[in-house]
């Protein structure tokens, strides 16, 4: 992998909880100082695409996801995505011939003490890295195709259908 492109569209990830209004915001991509602060040893772009609660995706934000990975020379992809609608967003992109992309999250924000971030975050490095040519969703430990997986909001976590 010479250069990751990774694609921020908001979500839990980057979310920031307002004690005072008892309310998250999305924030600022984390990504970068996460891969900083765990001395990374590759070279990565951030496209800050937009802050968005993956439930408030359009049709046409997933479009625009799908250009900038087309308008990209990068081989290997990266995107950080609310859980919600992962699935969906992944289903748009798979026929996008010879990339690896590898779309995660967090099911707490990244700004959280036990947050799932920088685990997710690793797992979905190394998939990027070692996987072939496909669309693929790295959480909870695993890689999945996104065609057999499910965020189960009851479990909050991913499963197998």
């Amino acid at each position: 992998m010479n250069q990751l492109l990774i694609i921020t569209t908001g979500g839990t990830i980057d979310k920031i909880y307002f004690d005072d209004k008892s309310d998250y915001q999305i924030g600022e991509p984390q990504i970068s100082q996460i891969l900083h602060a765990m001395n990374v040893g590759f070279e990565f772009e951030v496209n800050a695409l937009m802050r968005k609660d993956s439930l408030h995706m359009s049709d046409e934000d997933r479009k625009r996801i799908r250009a900038a990975i087309v308008e990209s020379d990068a081989e290997h992809v990266l995107i950080t995505h609310g859980t919600d609608t992962m699935v969906d967003t992944a289903s748009v992109l798979q026929d996008i011939p010879g990339r690896t992309i590898v779309l995660t999250g967090a099911l707490n924000p990244a700004r959280f003490r036990d947050s799932d971030a920088v685990f997710n975050i690793g797992c979905a490095v190394g998939a990027v890295q070692s996987q072939p040519a496909g669309v693929y969703i790295a959480m909870n430990g695993r890689v999945w195709d996104p065609a057999r997986v499910r965020k189960n909001r009851d479990a909050n976590r991913f499963e197998p259908i």
